[in-house]
């Protein structure tokens, strides 16, 4: 699943993940993917930090409450590399963090490291 509010950032994960055999379904921001995750259960979620409605860190936090989701891998992808807010998403349960602009080789070594593949 990838969670991100910016269209542009959404094309390029597509694109990115389209080297690969995944089936991507996406979520505007973090209220649609605690919506929408616990239904379609993805077996890992690309999750933006700066959202409206819900950011990243309120619906990782969140998600790890959601039976359905609380083991699902979660990787942090954001412009902020700062390292408080590197420290508060481990804490709320990410799983791995990857700073903005997208390094595919990076990502897609990461999503393989989850996904066993």
């Amino acid at each position: 699943m990838l969670v991100d509010d910016s269209a542009t950032i959404l094309m390029m994960e597509r694109m990115i993940l389209s080297k690969g055999p995944y089936e991507l379904v996406t979520a505007k921001d973090g209220q649609e993917a605690l919506e929408r995750a616990p239904i379609e259960r993805p077996d890992l979620i690309l999750l933006d930090l700066m959202m409206p409605r819900v950011n990243g860190l309120e619906a990782c936090r969140l998600l790890r409450q959601i039976e359905a989701t609380s083991h699902t891998p979660i990787i942090m992808v954001t412009t902020r590399g700062e390292l408080a807010n590197i420290e508060t998403a481990f804490g709320n349960g990410c799983n791995d963090y990857v700073t903005k602009p997208i390094n595919g080789v990076e990502l897609l070594t990461k999503i393989r490291h989850f996904l066993g593949v």
